[in-house]
């Protein structure tokens, strides 16, 4: 199907209510294309439904006229999974109005939420009850915890706290054929069957839409330290965090790594960003502690673990955020190093995950392929290195052509995902794979595995409107 008819989008409409029904081409544009303008998609119809039941009756009629469904929540994925098909007639469901909370149990240490409700806002909500939602990522003002779910979402807290998986005790979710399944559960254990939660979790919506969640909450930390620290290269850093990881044990909550191209970047063009030493480095460390039983804990524990590294000969200079705003500041610069990347002209950008214990190899042979490759490329590898997850970008030489820079992002990536795999790595650790992957990962996968995920695919939505051409080559 490549158009909607009148009376099919009429149908639809009926359904949401015709103010919910979007049809003018220039309110559609923003939901076309993903935040990197890799991926712009065509669609004649954004439905932005209301409950759970409007849901349920959008998918109901979209399997009875074979409709292909895009589901979006804050439009910030990274794999264009979120983006309907150029040149396809795909409706998109945006899940925004989903947007309420609806319990907060902070004895039981849980939380409810819609589909659509903005990251940011659990977060808010679950320190109002005195507690904490730990998942945290660049994009969480308006990123949805729907959209998380789905692409199983990482973020700097998964060291100490794990993926949206991790952090999600159950789910409800609309199937294609406009069934609702209830998985609201409630319980850390309940070993009844096979897991349906976790086939939904990470698939992208191509199994159903995700409206609803029970998640995790956590104690606040009543001590939390962060440190920036400067390294004089990726080995260094390593043993720092074998260092941090003995010390520290459970309450080390992030240990990031930096290289001294990213730190230029953010102190040039984002703005309030500055250099937290007045020394350059190679590399360095953002390291975060907290602690459950008082602040001095933490303080004790980040000044030991400094002292030691410097002893050690691994930091030559470090920095303690004296402030919740120090700390804040420190965050943000990591968090900026991406989009400092834009104005300094075409970026092709590598989410990946090595052992940790490979990760100074992994990046010296990665270097040095991409530069024969590519002379004057300026490499920006940054990213989780407790989790072994590195956001391997490089950024155009200078004075390049931009769009001749982009169109060898495939070669470049084929190159960087090479070595990745050698080191028993994954070409996606936390973005999933949407439209960008979706061709490497039936290359890289077994035969047996693609085919068992095909059967999943087939049973769950045999009509094959869930997010077609996302994940898994289909045959529409």
């Amino acid at each position: 199907m490549t158009t909607l008819s009148p009376a099919l989008i009429a149908r639809f409409a009926a359904i949401t209510g015709e103010a919910h029904a979007v049809i003018d081409p220039e309110t559609i544009a923003p939901y076309l294309v993903e935040t990197r303008g890799l991926y712009r998609g065509t669609s004649p119809l954004v439905l932005r439904p209301g409950s759970v039941e409007e849901v349920s009756q959008v998918l109901r009629l979209a399997t009875e006229t074979r409709t292909a469904i895009v589901p979006q929540g804050g439009n910030t994925g990274h794999v264009a999974g979120q983006i309907p098909r150029e040149g396809a007639a795909d409706v998109v469901l945006s899940l925004s109005r989903l947007n309420r909370i609806r319990d907060v149990d902070p004895v039981g240490n849980i939380l409810v939420a819609d589909a659509g409700v903005v990251l940011a806002d659990l977060q808010t909500a679950a320190e109002k009850a005195g507690r904490l939602f730990p998942l945290s990522l660049g994009s969480e003002g308006s990123c949805q915890i729907g959209g998380n779910l789905s692409t199983n979402a990482g973020g700097t807290a998964v060291l100490a706290y794990g993926n949206a998986r991790q952090l999600c005790l159950g789910l409800e979710v609309v199937l294609p054929t406009g069934e609702i399944w209830d998985g609201l559960r409630r319980l850390k254990k309940d070993n009844t069957g096979y897991d349906l939660r976790d086939l939904f979790i990470g698939a992208e919506g191509t199994l159903g839409v995700i409206t609803g969640a029970v998640l995790k909450l956590f104690p606040q930390p009543l001590g939390h330290e962060v440190a920036f620290a400067g390294l004089r290269s990726v080995d260094d850093a390593l043993a720092l965090f074998e260092m941090a990881a003995r010390r520290c044990g459970p309450a080390l909550t992030g240990f990031e790594l930096m290289p001294r191209i990213g730190v230029d970047f953010t102190t040039r063009h984002i703005p309030g960003v500055r250099d937290p030493l007045q020394t350059r480095h190679a590399w360095y460390a953002l390291i975060d502690v907290s602690t459950a039983d008082a602040a001095e804990t933490a303080a004790r524990m980040i000044e030991t673990l400094l002292a030691e590294g410097i002893e050690a000969n691994l930091v030559e200079n470090a920095v303690i955020a004296a402030s919740e705003a120090q700390r804040r500041a420190l965050w943000h610069m990591r968090e900026s190093m991406s989009p400092a990347q834009r104005p300094e002209g075409g970026s092709i950008k590598h989410d990946v995950s090595v052992p940790v214990s490979s990760i100074p190899a992994f990046m010296a042979e990665a270097d040095a392929a991409v530069l024969t490759a590519m002379p004057g490329a300026r490499i920006c590898a940054f990213g989780h290195m407790g989790d072994g997850n590195i956001h391997y970008n490089i950024s155009q030489p200078v004075g390049a052509d931009k769009q001749a820079f982009l169109g060898r992002w495939r070669e470049i990536a084929a190159l960087v995902h090479g070595i990745v795999l050698k080191y028993g790595g994954s070409i996606s650790a936390e973005h999933g794979i949407g439209q960008l992957k979706r061709d490497e990962l039936a290359e890289i996968r077994t035969p047996i595995e693609i085919e068992l995920m095909q059967r999943i695919k087939r049973s769950f939505d045999p009509a094959g409107i869930m997010n077609p051409g996302k994940v898994l080559r289909t045959g529409r």
